[in-house]
Protein backbone atom coordinates (compact mmCIF):
# COMPACT_ATOMS: atom_id res chain seq x y z
CA UNK A 1 0.00 0.00 0.00
CA UNK A 2 1.27 3.51 -1.19
CA UNK A 3 1.74 6.16 1.38
CA UNK A 4 2.87 9.57 1.55
CA UNK A 5 6.51 10.65 2.55
CA UNK A 6 7.58 13.14 4.59
CA UNK A 7 6.60 16.20 3.05
CA UNK A 8 3.12 15.30 2.39
CA UNK A 9 1.85 13.11 5.28
CA UNK A 10 0.15 13.67 8.49
CA UNK A 11 2.37 15.38 10.95
CA UNK A 12 5.26 15.40 8.74
CA UNK A 13 6.88 12.00 10.12
CA UNK A 14 10.42 11.26 8.69
CA UNK A 15 10.94 8.43 10.75
CA UNK A 16 10.46 5.90 7.54
CA UNK A 17 9.26 3.33 10.06
CA UNK A 18 7.24 5.37 11.96
CA UNK A 19 4.85 6.03 8.73
CA UNK A 20 4.95 3.09 6.38
CA UNK A 21 1.89 0.83 5.63
CA UNK A 22 2.85 -1.97 7.10
CA UNK A 23 4.50 -1.22 10.65
CA UNK A 24 1.41 1.93 10.82
CA UNK A 25 -1.01 1.19 13.56
CA UNK A 26 -3.09 4.37 12.46
CA UNK A 27 -3.37 4.86 8.51
CA UNK A 28 -5.04 8.46 7.38
CA UNK A 29 -7.38 7.99 5.03
CA UNK A 30 -8.75 11.04 2.92
CA UNK A 31 -12.07 11.07 1.01
CA UNK A 32 -12.74 14.29 -0.76
CA UNK A 33 -16.03 13.49 -1.81
CA UNK A 34 -18.40 16.93 -2.28
CA UNK A 35 -21.63 16.32 -4.28
CA UNK A 36 -24.17 17.31 -1.74
CA UNK A 37 -22.82 20.35 -0.58
CA UNK A 38 -26.12 22.59 0.10
CA UNK A 39 -24.73 25.76 1.53
CA UNK A 40 -21.20 26.55 1.22
CA UNK A 41 -19.00 24.53 -1.31
CA UNK A 42 -15.10 23.60 -0.26
CA UNK A 43 -15.24 20.72 1.96
CA UNK A 44 -13.46 18.50 -0.89
CA UNK A 45 -10.72 20.71 0.15
CA UNK A 46 -10.88 19.82 3.38
CA UNK A 47 -8.57 17.04 3.95
CA UNK A 48 -6.03 18.26 2.19
CA UNK A 49 -6.16 21.37 4.04
CA UNK A 50 -5.90 19.21 7.44
CA UNK A 51 -3.15 17.05 6.39
CA UNK A 52 -1.00 20.29 5.55
CA UNK A 53 -1.65 21.68 8.74
CA UNK A 54 -0.81 18.90 11.09
CA UNK A 55 2.74 19.41 9.94
CA UNK A 56 2.76 22.33 12.56
CA UNK A 57 1.15 20.36 15.13
CA UNK A 58 3.96 19.48 18.00
CA UNK A 59 4.45 15.48 17.82
CA UNK A 60 4.67 16.29 21.88
CA UNK A 61 1.05 16.01 23.27
CA UNK A 62 0.84 18.38 26.23
CA UNK A 63 -2.29 16.62 27.92
CA UNK A 64 -0.66 12.97 27.12
CA UNK A 65 3.04 13.92 27.87
CA UNK A 66 3.49 11.59 25.31
CA UNK A 67 4.86 11.37 21.76
CA UNK A 68 1.80 9.54 20.58
CA UNK A 69 3.58 8.52 16.64
CA UNK A 70 6.41 6.68 18.51
CA UNK A 71 4.14 4.78 20.62
CA UNK A 72 1.39 4.38 17.28
CA UNK A 73 3.06 4.69 13.64
CA UNK A 74 0.45 7.01 11.18
CA UNK A 75 0.61 6.20 7.81
CA UNK A 76 -1.19 8.64 4.96
CA UNK A 77 -2.87 7.25 2.04
CA UNK A 78 -3.06 9.03 -1.50
CA UNK A 79 -6.43 10.50 -1.56
CA UNK A 80 -9.55 8.11 -2.78
CA UNK A 81 -9.97 8.73 -6.33
CA UNK A 82 -13.70 9.18 -7.09
CA UNK A 83 -13.85 10.12 -10.77
CA UNK A 84 -17.41 10.20 -11.43
CA UNK A 85 -18.73 8.26 -8.65
CA UNK A 86 -21.73 9.72 -6.89
CA UNK A 87 -24.44 8.71 -4.20
CA UNK A 88 -24.67 5.03 -3.62
CA UNK A 89 -21.27 3.59 -5.64
CA UNK A 90 -19.10 6.43 -3.98
CA UNK A 91 -20.31 4.77 -0.58
CA UNK A 92 -19.85 1.26 -1.96
CA UNK A 93 -16.21 2.50 -2.90
CA UNK A 94 -15.36 3.67 0.49
CA UNK A 95 -16.89 0.72 2.10
CA UNK A 96 -14.82 -1.12 0.12
CA UNK A 97 -11.44 0.94 1.07
CA UNK A 98 -12.08 1.42 4.37
CA UNK A 99 -12.39 -2.93 4.71
CA UNK A 100 -9.45 -3.46 3.19
CA UNK A 101 -7.76 -1.59 5.54
CA UNK A 102 -10.02 -3.61 8.67
CA UNK A 103 -8.79 -6.53 7.34
CA UNK A 104 -5.29 -5.69 7.35
CA UNK A 105 -5.70 -4.73 11.24
CA UNK A 106 -5.51 -0.98 10.69
CA UNK A 107 -6.94 1.59 12.65
CA UNK A 108 -8.96 3.64 9.96
CA UNK A 109 -8.89 7.74 10.62
CA UNK A 110 -11.05 8.70 7.79
CA UNK A 111 -10.79 12.73 6.33
CA UNK A 112 -13.71 13.83 4.59
CA UNK A 113 -15.21 16.08 2.68
CA UNK A 114 -19.17 15.89 3.16
CA UNK A 115 -21.00 13.76 6.00
CA UNK A 116 -22.36 11.36 3.51
CA UNK A 117 -18.87 9.42 3.40
CA UNK A 118 -19.30 8.71 6.53
CA UNK A 119 -21.97 5.86 5.89
CA UNK A 120 -19.48 3.84 3.81
CA UNK A 121 -17.19 3.79 7.01
CA UNK A 122 -19.88 3.11 8.74
CA UNK A 123 -20.96 -0.11 6.66
CA UNK A 124 -17.42 -1.49 7.12
CA UNK A 125 -16.90 -1.20 10.66
CA UNK A 126 -20.15 -2.38 11.21
CA UNK A 127 -19.74 -5.72 9.76
CA UNK A 128 -15.74 -5.81 11.04
CA UNK A 129 -18.08 -4.64 14.30
CA UNK A 130 -20.78 -6.50 14.89
CA UNK A 131 -23.15 -4.84 17.51
CA UNK A 132 -21.15 -1.48 17.39
CA UNK A 133 -22.66 1.98 18.27
CA UNK A 134 -22.07 5.13 16.32
CA UNK A 135 -21.22 8.15 18.35
CA UNK A 136 -22.20 11.43 16.28
CA UNK A 137 -20.73 14.83 17.33
CA UNK A 138 -22.65 17.71 15.06
CA UNK A 139 -24.69 20.46 14.71
CA UNK A 140 -27.26 18.68 12.68
CA UNK A 141 -28.94 15.55 13.10
CA UNK A 142 -28.91 14.26 9.17
CA UNK A 143 -31.59 12.11 10.07
CA UNK A 144 -34.03 13.64 6.88
CA UNK A 145 -35.12 11.13 4.76
CA UNK A 146 -33.63 12.80 1.84
CA UNK A 147 -32.49 16.19 0.72
CA UNK A 148 -33.29 17.69 -2.57
CA UNK A 149 -34.78 14.52 -3.10
CA UNK A 150 -31.26 12.34 -2.86
CA UNK A 151 -31.20 9.90 0.16
CA UNK A 152 -27.45 9.73 -0.27
CA UNK A 153 -27.40 13.84 0.91
CA UNK A 154 -25.12 15.10 3.53
CA UNK A 155 -28.43 15.56 5.36
CA UNK A 156 -29.74 12.32 5.01
CA UNK A 157 -26.64 9.87 6.33
CA UNK A 158 -27.41 9.07 9.91
CA UNK A 159 -31.09 8.38 8.68
CA UNK A 160 -29.14 5.92 6.14
CA UNK A 161 -26.94 4.92 9.27
CA UNK A 162 -30.46 4.42 11.21
CA UNK A 163 -31.86 2.48 8.44
CA UNK A 164 -28.98 -0.56 9.23
CA UNK A 165 -30.73 -0.49 12.88
CA UNK A 166 -27.11 0.63 14.18
CA UNK A 167 -27.78 2.53 17.70
CA UNK A 168 -26.63 6.46 17.16
CA UNK A 169 -25.84 8.87 19.74
CA UNK A 170 -25.85 12.30 18.86
CA UNK A 171 -24.10 15.27 20.93
CA UNK A 172 -24.56 18.77 20.10
CA UNK A 173 -27.22 18.82 17.81
CA UNK A 174 -28.43 22.14 17.36
CA UNK A 175 -30.42 22.51 13.83
CA UNK A 176 -33.05 20.06 12.82
CA UNK A 177 -36.55 19.85 10.61
CA UNK A 178 -39.78 18.56 12.35
CA UNK A 179 -39.35 15.12 10.93
CA UNK A 180 -36.02 14.44 12.63
CA UNK A 181 -36.97 15.96 15.93
CA UNK A 182 -40.50 13.19 15.21
CA UNK A 183 -38.10 10.48 14.29
CA UNK A 184 -35.66 11.09 17.67
CA UNK A 185 -38.26 10.78 19.74
CA UNK A 186 -40.35 7.65 18.05
CA UNK A 187 -37.00 5.43 17.30
CA UNK A 188 -35.77 3.61 20.29
CA UNK A 189 -31.97 3.23 19.06
CA UNK A 190 -31.40 7.11 18.71
CA UNK A 191 -30.40 9.53 21.58
CA UNK A 192 -29.78 12.93 20.73
CA UNK A 193 -28.17 15.70 23.50
CA UNK A 194 -29.09 19.01 22.02
CA UNK A 195 -26.65 21.70 22.79
CA UNK A 196 -29.48 24.36 24.57
CA UNK A 197 -29.53 21.34 27.25
CA UNK A 198 -26.62 19.80 28.13
CA UNK A 199 -25.00 23.14 29.61
CA UNK A 200 -27.71 22.64 32.09
CA UNK A 201 -26.84 18.79 32.75
CA UNK A 202 -23.68 18.34 34.75
CA UNK A 203 -23.76 14.68 33.82
CA UNK A 204 -24.38 14.65 30.56
CA UNK A 205 -21.04 13.28 29.88
CA UNK A 206 -21.70 10.01 31.81
CA UNK A 207 -25.29 9.77 30.48
CA UNK A 208 -23.97 9.86 27.33
CA UNK A 209 -21.47 7.41 27.71
CA UNK A 210 -23.45 4.79 28.90
CA UNK A 211 -25.91 5.14 25.74
CA UNK A 212 -23.14 3.93 24.12
CA UNK A 213 -22.19 0.17 23.31
CA UNK A 214 -18.61 -1.44 24.03
CA UNK A 215 -17.85 -1.15 20.34
CA UNK A 216 -17.82 2.69 19.23
CA UNK A 217 -17.36 4.21 16.48
CA UNK A 218 -16.75 8.16 16.41
CA UNK A 219 -17.78 10.64 13.55
CA UNK A 220 -17.33 14.08 14.16
CA UNK A 221 -18.91 16.62 12.05
CA UNK A 222 -16.73 20.18 12.10
CA UNK A 223 -19.66 21.88 12.65
CA UNK A 224 -20.95 20.27 15.85
CA UNK A 225 -17.92 23.11 17.31
CA UNK A 226 -19.09 26.25 17.82
CA UNK A 227 -17.78 28.41 14.78
CA UNK A 228 -15.45 30.48 17.35
CA UNK A 229 -13.28 27.42 17.31
CA UNK A 230 -14.20 25.52 13.64
CA UNK A 231 -15.29 28.54 11.30
CA UNK A 232 -14.23 26.94 8.33
CA UNK A 233 -17.58 24.86 7.89
CA UNK A 234 -20.27 24.84 5.09
CA UNK A 235 -23.07 25.12 7.38
CA UNK A 236 -21.89 26.86 10.62
CA UNK A 237 -24.84 26.93 13.58
CA UNK A 238 -24.50 29.39 16.64
CA UNK A 239 -23.81 27.74 19.83
CA UNK A 240 -21.86 24.61 19.59
CA UNK A 241 -19.58 22.85 21.91
CA UNK A 242 -16.31 24.42 23.27
CA UNK A 243 -12.64 22.51 22.69
CA UNK A 244 -12.24 21.67 26.23
CA UNK A 245 -15.81 20.29 26.78
CA UNK A 246 -15.15 18.24 23.86
CA UNK A 247 -11.92 16.38 24.61
CA UNK A 248 -13.11 15.82 28.10
CA UNK A 249 -15.80 14.00 26.53
CA UNK A 250 -13.95 12.16 23.73
CA UNK A 251 -11.06 11.30 26.55
CA UNK A 252 -14.08 9.67 28.54
CA UNK A 253 -15.59 7.64 25.90
CA UNK A 254 -11.78 6.33 24.90
CA UNK A 255 -11.28 5.42 28.15
CA UNK A 256 -14.36 3.77 28.93
CA UNK A 257 -15.31 2.26 25.56
CA UNK A 258 -13.65 0.62 22.35
CA UNK A 259 -13.41 3.45 19.76
CA UNK A 260 -12.97 1.41 16.78
CA UNK A 261 -12.49 3.79 14.00
CA UNK A 262 -13.04 7.70 13.52
CA UNK A 263 -14.06 10.20 10.62
CA UNK A 264 -13.97 14.30 10.53
CA UNK A 265 -15.72 15.36 7.89
CA UNK A 266 -16.93 18.84 6.52
CA UNK A 267 -14.14 21.44 7.03
CA UNK A 268 -14.01 23.81 4.19
CA UNK A 269 -11.43 25.82 4.27
CA UNK A 270 -11.32 29.74 4.16
CA UNK A 271 -9.13 31.71 2.62
CA UNK A 272 -6.38 33.48 4.31
CA UNK A 273 -6.72 31.39 7.59
CA UNK A 274 -5.92 28.05 9.14
CA UNK A 275 -7.22 28.14 12.52
CA UNK A 276 -10.13 25.39 11.34
CA UNK A 277 -7.36 22.82 9.57
CA UNK A 278 -5.10 23.40 12.20
CA UNK A 279 -7.30 22.74 15.21
CA UNK A 280 -9.00 20.01 13.39
CA UNK A 281 -5.41 18.14 13.06
CA UNK A 282 -4.58 18.45 16.57
CA UNK A 283 -8.11 16.77 17.24
CA UNK A 284 -7.64 13.97 15.25
CA UNK A 285 -3.88 13.66 16.99
CA UNK A 286 -5.33 14.04 20.46
CA UNK A 287 -7.99 11.17 19.93
CA UNK A 288 -4.97 9.29 18.26
CA UNK A 289 -3.27 9.49 21.78
CA UNK A 290 -6.52 8.94 24.29
CA UNK A 291 -6.69 6.02 22.09
CA UNK A 292 -3.17 4.59 22.05
CA UNK A 293 -3.31 5.22 25.79
CA UNK A 294 -6.60 4.86 26.88
CA UNK A 295 -5.31 2.65 29.80
CA UNK A 296 -3.35 5.89 30.92
CA UNK A 297 -5.60 8.74 30.31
Amino acid sequence: MKTLSTEFNFLGIEETDLYSYEKAKFVIQSLPYEYTSSYLQGSSKGPAAIIEASRFVEFYDEELGEETYKSSPVATLAPVDFKNTVDAAAVDLIEQSTSKLIRDGKFVVSLGAEHTVTLGLVKAHAAAYPGMSVLQIDAHSDLRTSYHGNIYSHASVMARVHDLGIPLCQVGIRAQCKQEADLIRSSPSITTYYAHEIRKNRYWVDEAVGKLNENVYVTIDADGFDPSVIPAVGTAEPNGLFWDETLRFLRKVAKKKNIIGFDVVECAPMEGQALSEYTLAKLVYRLMGYITFRDKI
